[in-house]
């Protein structure tokens, strides 16, 4: 009896984890992401994922799918690191008599009464429909997750009502992919010679309709090379052990669980170089319900065992439950969104930010040292970490999620001595951190036909001012001692030795850098570098002095005499020396909307700062084309930091259109351009509301109201719930108050 009572709070706490995970998302329409048989012909898909793997999502949600592991880079000669798709692990195939599931068309009326839905409050994909095909119907219902709660666990349930009597066919795979051809030598190649490669495989790298990805011609994923396999048809399990290539070892595990009672006619293990799978014949009568499900173990060198490790994981998730699984996994995830952006006026703007966090909370680990690669864990950009990281999805995680936020400063320190052979290797001192940085090794992995983006260095400054963002938002001065200071200190250094001093004008300068505005290559007196290289040396002065250590005079010395190209007749700042022609058309028209942007946010008078902002506007129109999604974001905050609450409100709109891609809200590069998943306008998107929005700002007085808040008229409120600071939580609430002014309160929890 002592057993049973000690047992019964457990089964309790059950019952209420499954209670709220279903009302949660049930109640509140903005975590629903929901896509009909309408959207066939222009599915983008979505993806799972738990920050340490994932798996793309499919229409029919039993699709093969290629899913990527944290940091697991293919190192193929010649070529560029990229992730190595992990071993297909989410299929389930299902044949009633008349043909595969997943092979036949996907059509209205074969897959009638369609509905996929994307629950983001519990990070859970549910598909339903009717499989209709070869006189036969049965109807379908799959429900998958990648596990917050169990890092290395995934499931996928997969429940069939035949309408018939008679027998079926499943099979439970994972799939073995092949290397992908052509693969093309990157690392060697020039700008012409990959576009013609592209063009000579009958390939291209135009803009393409939904849903085809674009640049999938150049960000393919690497390999996983099999190296054993195995599988018992007793036990009903599989698994293998594998590494990408010339990469880290890699390893996953599958356990099957069938419904009680199935009348089994056959099962077997089928090995092949291409599918490792359980194959099972069973009989079905009509109206019955069936429930199989699929747990998966996933594991890399460096985090987790082997196959046999994984097995153990994958036999014992099988012996816990897939509803227990589940409940723990939507727990956790119930309670990433106790820290959350709350908008009170306008539900589309709700949803999608509710989808941005979505993406970015999908893709963060707690304790490590990976930063996150530009569009997730998919290919894209190769996996490679850039200044996205630091600028862009860093500041939009710290106040809302420190502890995710970590591991991309964490990274910064881990890859020191990369990017100091760097600098040696450039003739600087300190650390040239890459554009393009493996998430794995941090070395320098931009392909060979972007080289000239070396000269992008504004990186550095980036890197330094995130660390001491974390450090102003945390406190923690062990942290900086040990982990921040080295790297402000190496990005200090580098800023010395490469700023030039003009003795005419008595002023340091930087020559021989690419604007952010990327057109423009090889530049004089970048105002943004300039601007963000001064930030970080002040940086390191006063980071110096809280660590104890002696600060180099020549930081404060080039900071108070770092040229920033200024127009006094027009009274705003130049994008770069005025020597240099701005008349390029490019994605943003200009780079001057950087420099009001939160991370740097350059002190300038109120007029100038107009008079930056509608020059910016004034170049988009002239100079701008198919605009990147970052600059609607800035502009944004830009508004916002001028008081104008229309116009933020009217750029927070244009975020919504174009960008979000149907059904799951997948944000592209630009409306044309559909290199998807791109994490920066994401982030971008949640820091309009954390910094714009509300004006604030983390510096070493605190998380201080630099601008006045502003709200939209037609909205009531934005709560920030749950921001972090300093070892307090707020809620931080903007709603209109006397006379319709904007007003914001923090409230202590």
């Amino acid at each position: 009896m002592k057993s049973v009572l000690r047992y019964l709070p457990r089964v309790l706490a059950l019952s209420l984890l499954l209670v709220t995970a279903r009302a949660g998302a049930a109640t509140d329409p903005s975590f629903v992401l929901t896509g009909t048989s309408d959207q066939f012909d222009g599915y983008f898909p979505s993806y799972l994922a738990n920050g340490y793997f994932s798996t793309m999502t499919s229409v029919r949600g039993t699709g093969p799918t290629m899913g990527y592991m944290v940091a697991t880079m293919d190192y193929a000669k010649d070529d560029i690191a990229r992730p190595a798709a992990m071993p297909g692990w989410n299929e389930i195939d299902y044949n009633p008599g008349g043909g595969w599931l997943n092979s036949t068309r996907v059509a209205k009326e074969i897959f009638t009464d369609y509905a996929q839905t994307l629950d983001m409050y519990g990070a859970t994909l549910n598909t339903k429909y009717r499989f209709v095909y070869a006189n036969k119907s049965t109807d379908v219902e799959v429900a998958t997750f990648v596990s917050q709660d169990a890092n290395h666990l995934a499931a996928t349930r997969f429940t069939i009502t035949p309408q018939f009597d008679g027998s079926v066919e499943l099979t439970f795979p994972i799939r073995l992919w092949s290397e992908h051809q052509p693969r093309f030598p990157i690392a060697k190649m020039t700008g012409d010679e990959m576009i013609a490669a592209v063009i000579a495989s009958g390939q291209n790298l135009d803009n393409k309709p939904v849903p085809a990805p674009d640049r999938a011609a150049v960000w393919y994923p690497g390999v996983v090379r099999i190296q054993s396999t195995g599988g018992d048809t007793k036990t009903l399990t599989l698994w293998l052990d594998g590494r990408a290539e010339q990469g880290v070892a890699v390893a996953q595990a599958v356990a099957v669980e069938l419904p009680k009672g199935l009348d089994v006619e056959d099962i077997q293990l089928e090995k092949s170089p291409y599918k490792l799978s359980l194959n099972l014949k069973a009989k079905v009568h009509k109206g019955q319900h069936y429930r199989f499900t699929k747990y998966i173990a996933a594991s890399r060198e460096g985090w987790g065992g082997d196959a046999k490790a994984d097995l153990a994981l994958a036999e014992q998730a099988r012996t816990t439950g897939f509803d227990t699984l589940l409940a723990h996994h939507q727990a956790a995830w119930h309670k990433l969104w106790e820290s959350d952006i709350r908008i009170d006026g306008d539900a589309n703007v709700q949803k999608a930010v509710h989808s941005d966090l979505y993406y970015l909370l999908s893709n963060t680990t707690v304790g490590t040292s990976w930063p996150m690669g530009a569009c997730a864990l998919t290919p894209g950009y190769a996996g490679h970490a850039f200044w996205d990281s630091d600028s862009w999805v860093f500041p939009a995680l710290l106040l809302l999620h420190p502890e995710r936020a970590k591991p991309i400063v964490m990274f910064r320190h881990r890859t020191i001595g990369p990017a100091q052979t760097r600098a040696a290797q450039f003739g600087a001192k300190g650390t040239m951190y890459p554009w393009e940085a493996d998430p794995e090794t941090g070395k320098d992995y931009t392909p060979h036909f972007a080289y000239q983006v070396y000269r992008e260095i504004h990186v550095n400054a980036d890197i330094a001012i995130a660390q001491w963002q974390y450090y102003n938002a945390t406190g923690d001065d062990a942290w900086l001692k040990q982990y921040g200071w080295p790297v402000i200190e190496q990005v200090a250094t580098f800023w010395a030795s490469r700023a030039s001093y003009d003795k005419a004008n008595d002023r340091y300068e930087i020559h021989h850098v690419t604007s952010p505005d990327e057109a423009y290559n090889d530049v004089p007196n970048d105002s943004f570098t300039n601007a963000a290289a001064q930030k970080a040396l002040r940086i390191a002065v006063k980071a110096a002095a809280k660590v104890g250590a002696k600060a180099d005079p020549q930081w404060s010395t080039i900071a108070d005499k770092m040229y920033i190209p200024f127009d006094e007749k027009a009274q705003r700042h130049l994008d770069f020396d005025a020597s240099v022609p701005h008349d390029k058309i490019t994605w943003m028209g200009s780079s001057l909307a950087w420099l009001m942007y939160p991370n740097l946010d350059l002190p300038m008078s109120p007029q100038v700062r107009r008079n930056d902002f509608d020059f910016q506007l004034h170049e988009l129109k002239e100079h701008g084309d198919d605009p990147n999604e970052m600059m609607m974001v800035m502009l944004a905050v830009g508004s916002a930091e001028l008081g104008d609450a229309q116009g933020a409100g009217d750029w927070i709109q244009r975020n919504l259109t174009g960008f979000l891609k149907a059904p799951f809200n997948v944000r592209t590069e630009t409306v044309a351009n559909n290199a998807g998943y791109i994490l920066a306008t994401s982030a971008g998107f949640v820091q309009s509301f954390v910094y714009g929005l509300s004006g604030l700002r983390i510096d070493e007085n605190g998380l201080t109201q630099a601008y006045s808040p502003v709200l939209p008229d037609a909205w009531k409120s934005l709560e920030l719930k749950g921001i972090h600071f300093r070892g307090k939580q707020y809620d931080i609430t903007i709603d209109h108050g006397a006379g319709g002014k904007a007003r914001l309160t923090r409230k202590t929890l």
